[in-house]
C-alpha cells in the first residue's frame, strides 16, 4: 500500500511516539499499544527478523499529521506521532501511541514501513497501512478528544487503499486499561 504524502524520515528511535520532542507536549487521545512482530518468510516457514527498522506514523485525534503542510494545517518542525524502532531477537517492536483520528477522504489508519536495518545485508523496504474495524473506531470516537468531530469518517469499504488489501492489515484490538492493545504478525519474503 502507499506511504501517502506524509512520510518524513525523522530518525526518531523511540517506543513512545506521543510527544513532540521540541516542547515535550503529549498528543491527547485514547492510548494504543501497538506490537509488531516481523518474520522472514521462506519456503519452509517463518523465522523472526531481528534488526529490521520499523517506522510508524499517523494523524492525531483531530486528523492532523506532524511535520507536514496541508491546506488545513502547517505542522512543519513538529514530530508527534512518528518514530521507529529496531526489531529485537524475536522480531518484535512495541509502540505506545494514541488511536488515530480521521480526516476527509480516508478510512482510519496507521502507516508503517519495515526496512533493512544496519545488521541486514539485503536491502528491503515494505510500506503499508494498518486499519481498524468500524466498531472500534465508533467506540473511540465517542470519547474525548475525538467526540467533538463526530463519527462522519470514511468507512473501510469506501476507501480505495483499504480495498487494495486492508482486510489483511486490520488490527484486532483488546481493552488495555483506559485504552487498547494489539499485536500484528507480519511476514516478509526477502528473496
Amino acid at each position: 500500500m502507499t506511504a501517502g504524502p506524509y512520510f518524513v524520515d525523522e530518525k526518531l528511535n523511540r517506543s513512545d511516539i506521543r510527544a513532540n520532542t521540541s516542547d515535550g507536549t503529549l498528543k491527547e487521545g485514547v492510548p494504543l499499544k501497538l506490537t509488531i512482530r516481523v518474520a522472514q518468510v521462506s519456503g519452509t516457514g517463518c523465522t523472526a527478523l531481528a534488526g529490521a527498522q520499523v517506522d510508524i506514523w499517523h494523524c492525531d485525534a483531530v486528523g492532523v499529521y506532524s511535520d507536514a503542510s496541508d491546506p488545513s494545517f502547517n505542522t512543519r518542525g513538529q514530530n508527534f506521532l512518528r518514530g521507529y524502532q529496531v526489531t529485537d531477537a524475536n522480531g518484535a517492536v512495541t509502540f505506545n501511541t494514541i488511536f488515530p483520528g480521521w480526516y476527509q477522504g480516508r478510512a482510519v489508519h496507521v502507516h508503517f514501513k519495515v526496512r533493512n536495518g544496519a545488521t541486514q545485508a539485503q536491502n528491503f523496504d515494505f510500506t503499508s497501512q494498518f486499519f481498524f474495524t468500524e466498531a472500534d473506531s465508533l467506540a473511540v470516537y465517542a470519547q474525548t478528544p475525538y467526540a467533538s468531530r463526530g463519527t462522519n469518517f470514511l468507512r473501510n469499504a469506501q476507501d480505495g487503499i483499504f480495498n487494495g488489501g486492508g482486510d489483511q492489515t486490520t488490527l484486532a484490538l483488546t481493552k488495555d486499561g483506559t485504552g487498547y492493545a494489539t499485536t500484528f504478525d507480519l511476514g516478509i519474503q526477502l528473496a
